[in-house]
């Protein structure tokens, strides 16, 4: 009986005692964290972050390890965090891709913003949760407001990824790095590399005079003959069905002049594995040189503004 006894108290025990040495090494610390929904530009899937919903603390231990990098474009500090937590933080384990929980910790007279994408290994007699992450990089900052008027005047995007948004006829279309969290085909990904926008027309055009919005400034508008290396991915699409697909691209650059085809572009078969099932994917890869004017994405882009109702919905402070 006392084996038995000794064996039920155990892990009370040794959560107790673990807690205990959180409290101490952290100095009974609480992390803040701010509820942010997010908001997807209609027009070219560009994501920002609004301030949304009470915060909330959670009391537990974070570490740093701090990396300093030198880049091409930035020199900054990559704040590598674990958040050890002496309860489970059931908010981060949510199905929900929309809302993203911001921790606040001060740091050398600095708040990081602090964003966890894992969950570490735990023992549950240990009573002890460990969340990973890296806090937000200074060049993402910008991609968190208070509130949606201090969201910019969209798009943001200056290639034609909203031509290709905008044809979603047979399955959904997504920027690619910007596909939304565990969906399910049939969808299609549009992958545009910066190395992957060339002019055809030397310089741009500008319709002059402009109207003067400062000093040395003018509203302009402008268009670029340019060309496009566009890599559409395509999910759950037989080959009869991705055929239909490549004849609804050729019918619309034909009936509407949004763009124009500078290859002979072929469906290929794609080679996305699971090992654990014995399968692969029904990838297809088609890959477009395309040409278009700015001016004439742009339109695109903010004809979708008008048609479409943008992916967002505020939770309210």
């Amino acid at each position: 009986m006392g084996i038995a006894q000794e064996a039920i108290n155990a892990p009370g025990q040794l959560a107790a005692t673990l807690a205990a040495g959180v409290d101490t090494l952290s100095s009974n610390q609480t992390i803040t964290f701010q509820p942010y929904t997010k908001y997807v530009f209609t027009e070219d899937g560009f994501v920002f972050w609004v301030k949304s919903g009470a915060t909330f603390d959670v009391k537990g231990s974070l570490h740093q390890i701090a990396d300093q990098n030198q880049n091409e474009d930035e020199t900054i500090a990559i704040n590598r965090m674990i958040f050890t937590s002496e309860e489970e933080v059931t908010k981060f384990n949510e199905p929900d891709s929309q809302t993203l929980y911001v921790g606040a910790w001060d740091i050398d007279g600095v708040t990081l913003k602090v964003v966890f994408n894992t969950s570490g290994q735990t023992y549950k007699q240990a009573g002890l949760w460990h969340y990973n992450g890296d806090a937000v990089y200074p060049a993402l900052e910008a991609q968190f407001v208070n509130s949606v008027d201090d969201l910019p005047v969209g798009p943001i995007v200056s290639n034609s990824i909203g031509i290709w948004l905008s044809l979603d006829d047979f399955a959904p279309v997504y920027p690619s790095y910007l596909v939304p969290s565990n969906i399910r085909p049939p969808y299609i990904a549009v992958h545009i590399g910066p190395e992957d926008t060339t002019p055809l027309q030397q310089f741009a055009s500008y319709d002059w005079p402009g109207t003067q919005t400062g000093p040395n400034w003018y509203e302009l508008n402008s268009s670029q003959l340019m060309q496009d290396q566009v890599k559409l991915i395509l999910y759950g699409f037989t080959a009869q069905q991705v055929g239909q697909y490549m004849s609804y691209l050729q019918d619309h650059s034909r009936d509407t002049d949004e763009f124009g085809f500078c290859n002979s572009p072929a469906i290929t078969d794609g080679k996305r594995k699971q090992t654990e099932i014995g399968a692969i994917a029904e990838q297809k890869i088609i890959k477009i040189l395309a040409s278009y004017y700015q001016r004439v994405s742009d339109a695109v882009a903010r004809r979708l503004i008008l048609e479409t109702t943008v992916n967002y919905e505020f939770q309210g402070s």
